[in-house]
């Protein structure tokens, strides 16, 4: 009996757990997982997929830059995850320091001292999470081990045309192979295509907060491509953590802070996923802003509805489309999403509002920024990647108040 089938039986028939460890012992039960990657649509009917994790051994996990705000999330949200195990950081400013010492909120957990990433060893790696700023992560990534699976959460492989990145960037791209490898890691949309990726490019927090609900209204033709007009708000820690002064408490606090007015870099990417669902261009208007708070985001979009369609209409789609899904929830008509309730989650909540301008309506995500905006969603991206169930190690219930 194979051992798949043997496994079926096993855990359907009610036998021994203990069967199935005797049959897998000796395997290489590591590759035989990346071989068996989820094959399930949607996460909430991952039974099976959940008990092979449990027999797995752990996957080896190296996370480059620890010392920013998007690498601490990745730990925190690691260091519960049945199957993954962080053998590796990196921060060249804190090479030689713990973990604990620069996020004292991490001090309890029995992690590797921080390295320099040229002093980083990736043998005992299987996969790497990079959080490190664009431009320096592509000839970083570019030179790390051929068999690592790899999820980048800097800007650097999200943008397919690299004449595009440049402009918006300044400085041209430095890893033209990859970028024609790397898949656009937005987990609800590109399901398939993660599952088989090598090298994955984790989605901006905007950019998520947007296109989960625009895409699936805009494949469905529901609402026009023109005059897309979205306010976006952010909590502080989206503008990172190093030292600057437009970020300190007294320039932040008690305000609100309007930024990359009309060149935001997160412009191309959120057009380059609306156009590929909509299979034109669509250009947006698109206004970022910081908000007096350590984390959260909230999109507020006001679009144009096709004729004929109502807003009920895209409430219909919508709750189609995000029925099955474990971290994207439709609210119940005429429930306002906040920030507030999403804090500390991977959950993007959604609604959609008919405007008092006829024709128009109004539809508000929200997402922790730092959560399904950038570490949560690259952790159940790796999740697709190594073969583990999608939600593994990410069902925290917001934080509240």
């Amino acid at each position: 009996m194979g051992l798949l089938s043997s496994f079926s039986s096993s855990y359907f028939d009610g036998g021994c757990f203990l069967k199935v460890q005797n049959e897998i012992k000796g395997s290489n039960i590591r590759q035989f997982l990346l071989r068996a990657s989820v094959a399930s649509s949607t996460p909430k009917s991952l039974n099976f997929s959940e008990m092979k994790a449990q027999i797995s051994e752990k996957f080896r996990i190296g996370v480059l830059g620890a010392s920013g705000y998007t690498g601490s999330e990745i730990i925190r949200l690691l260091v519960n995850h049945p199957n993954f195990e962080i053998t590796l950081m990196t921060a060249d400013r804190k090479a030689g320091q713990s973990i604990g010492s620069v996020f004292p909120h991490l001090v309890t957990q029995d992690l590797p001292d921080m390295v320099a990433v040229k002093d980083a060893d990736f043998s005992n790696v299987d996969a790497v999470f990079c959080c490190l700023p664009h431009g320096t992560t592509q000839e970083i990534i570019k030179s790390l081990p051929n068999n690592l699976k790899i999820v980048d959460l800097s800007a650097d492989f999200r943008l397919r045309d690299v004449d595009e990145y440049k402009e918006w960037y300044g400085q041209p791209h430095k890893a033209l192979d990859l970028q024609k490898e790397a898949v656009y890691g937005l987990t609800e949309i590109s399901r398939k295509e993660i599952q088989n990726a090598r090298l994955v490019a984790n989605p901006g927090c905007y950019p998520t907060s947007i296109q989960l609900p625009l895409i699936p209204l805009i494949k469905a033709k529901l609402i026009e491509v023109r005059n897309i007009i979205i306010d976006s708000k952010s909590g502080v820690s989206g503008a990172g953590r190093g030292a600057k002064e437009a970020n300190l408490y007294t320039e932040i606090a008690e305000g609100i802070h309007s930024y990359g007015i009309t060149r935001h870099r997160h412009v191309p990417e959120i057009e380059q996923g609306l156009s590929e669902a909509a299979n034109s261009e669509v250009t947006v208007s698109f206004t970022p802003h910081l908000m007096p708070m350590s984390r959260g985001m909230q999109s507020t979009i006001y679009v144009e509805l096709a004729p004929g369609v109502s807003t009920q209409d895209l409430y219909q789609e919508l709750r189609s489309f995000y029925e099955n899904e474990e971290f994207v929830t439709l609210l119940k008509k005429n429930e306002v999403p906040h920030t507030r309730h999403v804090r500390g989650s991977n959950y993007c909540f959604m609604n959609v509002f008919p405007d008092r301008i006829p024709g128009r309506a109004i539809i508000i995500s929200v997402i922790d920024n730092l959560v399904k905006g950038a570490s949560g969603q690259a952790l159940q991206n790796l999740n697709l990647m190594m073969g583990n169930p999608e939600n593994t190690g990410l069902l925290y219930t917001p934080l509240f108040p």
